[in-house]
């Protein structure tokens, strides 16, 4: 391997800081989804939430898709897919399951998400981990296991799903699905231009599904809170973290950008305890000695290609 290859090899400078930073962001829809309860309907967070994000991105990105509306109608099924597994499924399902099942639940099933995402990734894309990263992979889902389970591992056979775990179960393989399509789908459109018609695209479902929310489902009155809600899931949890999500996957791939969503339990927790009060445990610590190092060892080298090629 010549030197360029070798120092391409290792995940650093901006996607380095991304992997770390990314899921502090997504972790804060957690947050906004349990002060969502009773303020603001799910399917209407969702819709504002990414209508938002879109009328923020709009005047940096807007002329320039539009100079590229060739392209972008030719995209515009894989644009639609996209939109609908990212931004409705992943967007509007957690907020309807956040009303029937526990945050533990919810973690429970999505601890299932990166591995699913590897295999996926080895399978359509290529990508294939070395043994270090499947080790990763292991120690990370040990520690969002310690987390869920406060330690005890045998809580994991009293736990009890509900039909809200069926929503969660959607989410978790849509988001899959979104990582990998995301990657597998070449684009003539730039990152950001890309991101701002996958929201269109979601909002073309999400638009209507939030009236006939309105129409036929008892639904809070709209108030400040319901639009500051709106707004913190557009910025931090939408166009932040949407983003980057994107420029991880071009740099490093699907596989390792998937590490990412191990840490937001440890970053759930803590936003928890300083917004709503709830005072961590020592078994998050315990998950976050686990969690920490597999992020290290599960990014410090590149996926292979089938062949002995090196991607990302």
């Amino acid at each position: 391997m010549s030197l360029a290859a070798s120092a391409s090899a290792r995940v650093g400078g901006w996607p380095r800081l991304l992997l770390w930073g990314v899921p502090l962001l997504w972790s804060s829809n957690y947050v906004i989804a349990r002060l969502a309860d009773g303020v603001i309907a799910p399917h209407a967070l969702a819709a504002g939430r990414w209508l938002l994000a879109a009328l923020i991105l709009l005047p940096w990105l807007g002329a320039g898709l539009w100079g590229r509306r060739a392209r972008l109608w030719r995209e515009r099924r894989h644009l639609l897919v996209l939109g609908v597994l990212g931004m409705y499924v992943c967007g509007a399902w957690v907020y309807v399951a956040g009303r029937s099942t526990t945050s533990a639940n919810i973690a429970l099933i999505y601890a299932a998400t990166p591995v699913t995402i590897a295999a996926a990734s080895a399978w359509l894309l290529k990508e294939r981990l070395r043994p270090a990263q499947w080790v990763g992979l292991a120690l990370a889902l040990a520690g969002v296991l310690f987390v869920i389970t406060q330690g005890q591992l045998t809580r994991l056979l009293t736990v009890r799903f509900v039909p809200g775990d069926a929503w969660i179960t959607a989410c978790a393989l849509a988001w899959t699905a979104y990582s990998v399509l995301l990657k597998r789908w070449s684009s003539a459109l730039g990152a950001g231009e890309r991101l701002l018609a996958i929201i269109g695209g979601g909002l073309l479902v999400l638009l209507p599904a939030a009236v006939v929310e309105a129409a036929f489902t008892p639904v809070p009155a709209p108030s400040w809170a319901a639009l500051g809600l709106v707004l913190a899931a557009a910025v931090l949890p939408g166009v932040l973290s949407y983003s980057a999500h994107s420029y991880l996957q071009r740099e490093i791939g699907a596989s390792r950008t998937a590490m990412m969503l191990y840490l937001s339990p440890v970053y759930g927790a803590l936003l928890a305890w300083w917004i709503l009060g709830e005072q961590p445990g020592w078994h998050h610590l315990g998950g976050a000695l686990l969690i920490l190092p597999s992020i290290w060892l599960a990014t410090r080298t590149a996926p292979v290609v089938a062949g002995g090629a090196m991607r990302g």
